[in-house]
């Protein structure tokens, strides 16, 4: 067993939602405006346990996924390992230097420029010049902003921030990795980028704290995965027990997604509206006969003319392996710009293709000539296929366990020739 990082023992934050303060840590500026806020008239006080008797242990080494639905409690999980926010009850112990990334906003000085906040997040772990020096140029490169270095970050574009953020938390020596889901900001290349470089922290001895709603993500990277459901650990294990628990149970996402409203995915050029799993009679489903085609159905908007504008689908499986990836080869389309308006998209997948399991569908609008994506999201929905023993599957008579991530129905024939 490895050596011990992080000891997290009853961990409880409970907020007071209409009173006048939040209980635990206050600010001064908090304190002055509950002088104000104590002459207006009464406001019943409403606790929300956001965290409540939580705890867990890691060690050196390990890479832990923390998974549940929005409101679960797992960035707030995170801002008291990473010391932003004080605990209500409990304690959690970091033994080593933490290295965290969580909201866009927080670790860096807006008024310092790239560069200087370099030296300044490395100063905090205790890191000497000479050493942050070492790692500027590995820093920078990652990051891919040489031009930006020396503009001061309040000019940044979250995704820029994201970018020089990521590098430093990654790049600097810290024994404890913590990372939120705010890598959603970057485009997927970047993406990708981080996921190597912290499967290469937990490779080298690191502890990696990883926040995440996609599910295959965290069963690339992390050995162990926490799932929580308001506030309270449900599950800790190997990290594709969890998931699969997280994906099968009411917590998790499944056969059906709609978006509305500001935190609709997409940009001024197009946008997600929904995503459906039909099977062959229309009905959205979330469990598939093996021998029976189903239908991918995707509604989204163009908002903005003037793009060759391609809708994608990614299927993988609960261990996180990529079954395969489809995009809009409609000949109408093909090469089209396309106007303003929704759109109803439709993905046919036969009978007899998939193997017996769950899988997990992401999806994108993309432009590929100019390599830009508009709209994606992860582990949109999820449905399970199940294989039946009638016989006229491809398993056949057999009853045991077949591997493969798909199972067609192959024609075979057969000659005697004695």
């Amino acid at each position: 067993m490895g050596t011990r990082t992080i000891e997290v023992e009853h961990l409880a934050k409970k907020y007071v939602i209409g009173g006048i303060q939040e209980i635990g840590y206050n600010t001064m500026r908090d304190t002055i405006m509950s002088l104000f806020r104590g002459r207006g008239p009464a406001v019943e006080k409403q606790t929300i346990w956001a965290l409540h008797d939580v705890t867990f242990t890691a060690n050196h080494g390990d890479a832990i996924g923390i998974v549940g639905r929005n409101g679960a409690g797992k960035s707030t999980l995170l801002k008291i390992l990473s010391r932003i926010t004080e605990p209500s009850g409990g304690v959690a112990r970091l033994y080593g230097r933490v290295g965290s990334l969580l909201e866009v906003g927080t670790g860096f000085h807006p008024e310092l420029t790239g560069r200087e906040n370099v030296f300044l997040n490395g100063a905090i772990l205790g890191m000497r010049r000479a050493e942050i020096a070492r790692k500027l140029d590995e820093i920078v490169a990652f990051a891919e902003m040489e031009q930006f270095l020396d503009t001061p970050v309040k000019r940044y574009s979250s995704g820029m921030y994201v970018r020089l953020a990521f590098a430093v938390a990654a790049h600097l020596d810290t024994d404890i990795l913590i990372v939120d889901e705010v890598l959603a900001v970057g485009d997927a290349n970047f993406q990708r980028k981080c996921l190597a470089k912290m499967e290469d922290a937990g490779a080298h001895g690191r502890t990696v704290l990883f926040v995440s709603h996609n599910a295959s993500a965290v069963t690339r990277l992390c050995n162990r995965a926490i799932l929580l459901e308001k506030g309270r650990v449900v599950a800790d294990g190997r990290a594709h027990d969890v998931i699969r628990q997280y994906l099968r149970s009411d917590v998790g996402t499944r056969a059906m997604r709609v978006w509305e409203g500001p935190s609709t995915p997409g940009n001024h050029w197009a946008r997600l509206r929904s995503i459906r799993l039909e099977d062959a009679s229309g009905t959205v489903t979330d469990r598939l006969d093996i021998r029976s085609p189903a239908t991918i159905v995707l509604e989204w908007d163009v908002l903005q003319a003037g793009r060759v504008l391609i809708p994608g689908i990614g299927f993988t499986n609960e261990q996180g392996v990529v079954v395969f990836v489809t995009h809009d080869l409609d000949p109408a389309w093909r090469n089209v710009q396309r106007p303003l308006g929704r759109y109803i998209s439709r993905v046919a997948i036969p009978g007899n293709f998939l193997a017996e399991g769950t899988f997990i569908v992401s999806v994108s609008i993309s432009t590929i000539e100019t390599a830009e994506v508009h709209a994606a999201e992860a582990d949109v929905i999820v449905f399970d296929v199940i294989d039946n023993f009638s016989g006229d599957s491809a398993r056949g008579d057999y009853g045991g366990d077949i591997p493969g991530i798909v199972r067609p129905l192959l024609s075979w024939t057969n000659e005697v020739v004695e």
